[in-house]
């Protein structure tokens, strides 16, 4: 039996990726993406070629050798980005080892996701959402307290403009009367009584009209109900009291499909309104007056039309007569309510009223939207006003 006693010569053939062959230079370079890494190798030997035996280990992946194999090549899947060391060495058929390994040095590059940029763009990233995050919540919460705060200064705004419309202008009223009464006294005591009386009925008319201011400030944001219907009810109050000498007949006409208003437009549209009856009613001697009401997808309309003296020209393009405030209030209501107020009249031909506001301002589709569109409207002109 002949005793085979030199070790086989070992050598690397070449190292694949995914069946892709590399070229074997200074420096190996496996780059993604990857899932299959085979190392190829082989032993001389020239006594027994066929019973030469491998043993091999990976550099940053196996622990140990692995078992003699006949097989000349090894695979590795998934391997992680890094630098290995390929070692390989082979044995002849009597089991004796080369003391020569063969080692193949080659570097697995990371994929994008796995480059040190990345993960620190993502780290930001990640940051970045969370102060995002933290930055959108505190707007909600402030957007919520500024709404809150918006209602309340809106709402005292609101107050505000009710007790000057009635109780301070009828004050006003009252000293001018008091006033003239303390003249007459001296010398013509009957006109000062007379007087007197009538600023008594006056003050009791103010109390009223206060009254009636309050309670509406106290129910008119949270009763809802049918607009037209509440014009209606408010022209006929009109109609049958002291305030209609002519005793002219009143009618309301409704166009298109109602819809609900935002409860604080309400009110204003609902106060342009009563401002134009009344003085339709009181000053205009109409023979009949009218109330059209239209509900458009673009703007709400609001006529009030009389067939009485008319108004001079004069008084129309400024704030109305000297002393009167009701035009001019009424101005202001529109403005801020984003609508516009225009006044058409003629000697012995009746008088139009007609407030136009465009249909997103109006319809109460979207509750908090509208709510905050008019808190800052009615706040933040809150300067305009003028006694």
């Amino acid at each position: 039996m002949k005793f085979d006693s030199a070790p086989p010569l070992v050598h690397v053939d070449g190292i694949s990726v995914d069946g892709r062959l590399i070229h074997l230079g200074e420096q190996i370079r496996v780059r993604p993406p990857h899932q299959k890494i085979t190392v190829s190798y082989s032993g001389l030997s020239l006594s027994f070629p066929t019973r030469v035996r491998f043993m091999y280990r990976l550099d940053g992946f196996d622990r140990s050798w692995t078992e003699p194999t006949s097989a000349r090549e090894a695979t590795y899947t998934n391997l992680e980005s890094g630098h290995y060391r390929f070692h390989v060495m082979a044995s002849n058929s009597d089991g004796v080892w080369n003391s020569t390994e063969a080692i193949l040095p080659f570097e697995v590059d990371p994929a994008f996701w796995q480059t040190w940029w990345f993960q620190l763009a993502w780290v930001a990233a990640f940051l970045a959402l969370l102060w995002a995050l933290y930055q959108l919540r505190l707007r909600q919460v402030a957007q919520q307290f500024n709404m809150r705060l918006e209602e309340r200064v809106s709402e005292r705004t609101r107050i505000a403009r009710e007790l000057h419309d009635t109780l301070l202008q009828s004050f006003q009223g009252l000293l001018l009367r008091f006033q003239a009464a303390t003249n007459f006294l001296p010398e013509r005591p009957a006109e000062a009584r007379k007087t007197l009386e009538s600023a008594i009925d006056q003050a009791a008319k103010a109390i009223t009209e206060g009254r009636d201011a309050v309670q509406g400030l106290r129910s008119s944001t949270v009763v809802a109900g049918d607009f037209a219907l509440t014009i209606n009810t408010l022209g006929q109050e009109l109609a049958s009291g002291e305030t209609n000498p002519n005793a002219a007949e009143f009618h309301v006409d409704v166009e298109g499909t109602p819809q609900n208003l935002h409860p604080i437009l309400r009110d204003e549209v609902y106060r342009i309104a009563g401002e134009a009856l009344r003085n339709a009613f009181k000053h205009a001697q109409a023979q009949r007056i009218e109330v059209e009401i239209r509900y458009d997808e673009r703007q709400l309309r609001l006529r009030v039309r009389d067939d009485g003296k008319g108004i001079d020209a004069k008084h129309l393009d400024g704030d109305g007569y000297a002393g009167h405030y009701g035009l001019r209030g009424m101005r202001e209501r529109a403005k801020l309510m984003g609508g516009t107020l225009a006044v058409w009249s003629e000697l012995d031909s009746g008088t139009e009223v007609e407030l136009s506001i465009p249909g997103s301002h109006a319809y109460d589709t979207s509750p908090t939207r509208r709510r905050s569109w008019l808190a800052e409207k009615f706040s933040g002109k809150d300067t305009e006003m003028k006694s």
